[in-house]
């Protein structure tokens, strides 16, 4: 199965797509959530020694409510920048509404400006009839499908307590009219350094399909932070020609207060 992978969203892609999934039973979230209304998380996307683009994503509340239950308004942002910009203009918008009580979408839409390609999807999700009503059908679906913006936050949410060194895992997620799944391998700890600071991570390597920018033996890795907020800070990924970088730039609105020093590893 291949997927139209925006540009823009290959932002998305490497700071969204991990999370983890033994069983529908297995698959549990904390108690206590680790965001709140008014995070705000910005991203820098590097090629090589050149920014290439930029990201945020973003909790509000919001007084819609679906099947009579309140949600949150989960919304991500990514355009290209510097020099990049001149040869191809990117403006993406992606907007998600998910239970606050188990973090499962009900509506994604995403607003698509990449030079002359536009493109508007909308998707509804009824996770109890594992259907997912889009733009052009009607799509059958695990019990727990994600979006890519939902992901994120549900991915940040569970509970790693018993998580060990190669545990590997895989999450359902939609994306253009399309259901895929994206396994991953919990690497372990890793201390990085970050553009706030010297931070205790915990790396995973989702699996990425060969074509159109990976290469056959390319790697993902991604670096969250092991503390209370769950912060994705850090993504690499190796495309055809050298890598891309995603890091977190700034951390506004947290719900914990952030870990970081100068203390090298």
């Amino acid at each position: 199965m291949k997927i139209y992978l925006p540009k823009s969203g290959l932002v998305f892609f490497l700071m969204l797509t991990f999370g983890h999934q033994l069983s529908a039973q297995e698959l549990q979230k904390k108690k206590e959530l680790v965001f709140q209304v008014g995070e705000e998380l910005k991203y820098k996307v590097r090629y090589g020694v050149f920014t290439a683009g930029e990201a945020s994503v973003r909790v509000d509340d919001s007084d819609l409510k679906f099947d009579n239950n309140p949600v949150f308004h989960l919304s991500g942002e990514g355009h290209t920048a510097g020099i990049f910009a001149l040869f191809n203009k990117v403006r993406d918008r992606y907007d998600s509404y998910i239970d606050r009580e188990d973090l499962m979408p009900y509506l994604y839409t995403d607003n698509i400006r990449e030079g002359g390609y536009r493109r508007n999807d909308k998707a509804r999700f009824y996770q109890d009839k594992r259907q997912i009503v889009c733009n052009t059908s009607t799509l059958k679906c695990e019990k727990q499908t994600f979006d890519l913006v939902s992901a994120y936050y549900f991915a940040r949410s569970l509970d790693l307590t018993k998580i060990k060194e190669g545990d590997m895992f895989s999450i359902n997620y939609y994306l253009t009219n399309e259901v895929a799944k994206v396994d991953i391998t919990y690497v372990g700890k890793e201390r990085i350094q970050t553009n706030l600071g010297y931070m205790n991570c915990l790396k995973f390597n989702p699996s990425i399909q060969p074509g159109r920018i990976f290469k056959k033996n390319s790697k993902l890795y991604l670096w969250i932070t092991d503390d209370g907020n769950r912060i994705p800070v850090k993504a690499q990924v190796e495309i055809i020609l050298g890598s891309v970088v995603a890091e977190l730039t700034s951390a506004n609105g947290l719900k914990y207060p952030i870990v970081a020093d100068n203390v090298k590893p």
